[in-house]
Order: C-alpha cells, then structure tokens, then sequence
C-alpha cells in the first residue's frame, strides 16, 4: 500500500503556516508530502537487504538464515576476551545487522 499520510500532513500544515496565502501553503505542503511519501528524502546508502547481503527478493526464510548467520558472526559474546577496539566493532555490526533485520521485517509486514 502506498503511504498517503505525508500529503495530507502536509497540506494542511501548509496552509496554516502560509495563512498570507493558504493555497499556496498548502500546494507547497502537499508536495512536501509527496516526497516524504515517495521517501526522496531517504538516505540512498540505506539498503538493509545490502547489510545482510541480500537481495530485496529473498525469501523470509533466506532472511532469517542470514540474520542468524551473521549474528553468530559478529555477537558482541563471542568477543569478550578480545581487545577494546575489537569488541566496540562488533557491537557497533550487531546494531546494524540488528537494526537491518528489524527494517526487513517491518517493510514485509506492511506489504
């Protein structure tokens, strides 16, 4: 399902903010909208198939395996008696292995 609430959120916004000219606002509003819906506004090197090494058209299952895999890889556990550097490393991976997972499942969620 397409995102609508950005357009309408904006149109509205725009018109009152612009009261001099509120037509105006809120075309402006409404195409403020329209790219926080289409997400213009998204960093491009935020790709969380790309931090699990997949494709957009894997399957749930390839999904999981992936995730289990790398977490196996990078928990933070698993680095305990290694250096300072090392552990941060692999704290700062599981956030991001963690936080790709977490995307991937929501954006599956709402199709």
């Amino acid at each position: 399902m397409k995102r609508w609430y950005g357009k309408l959120l904006g149109f509205f916004a725009g018109a009152a903010l612009l009261r001099g000219n509120p037509f105006l606002g809120a075309i402006i509003g409404l195409l403020i909208g329209h790219a926080f819906d289409t997400d213009w506004f998204k960093l491009r090197g935020d790709n969380p198939y790309a931090v699990l090494g997949l494709t957009t058209d894997a399957s749930d299952s390839e999904v999981d395996q992936a995730y289990r895999r790398l977490m196996a890889q990078y928990h933070p556990d698993r680095v305990t008696q290694a250096a300072p550097e090392l552990r941060s490393q692999a704290e700062q991976r599981a956030r991001e292995i963690n936080r790709a997972y977490d995307r991937i499942k929501t954006l599956r969620q709402r199709r």
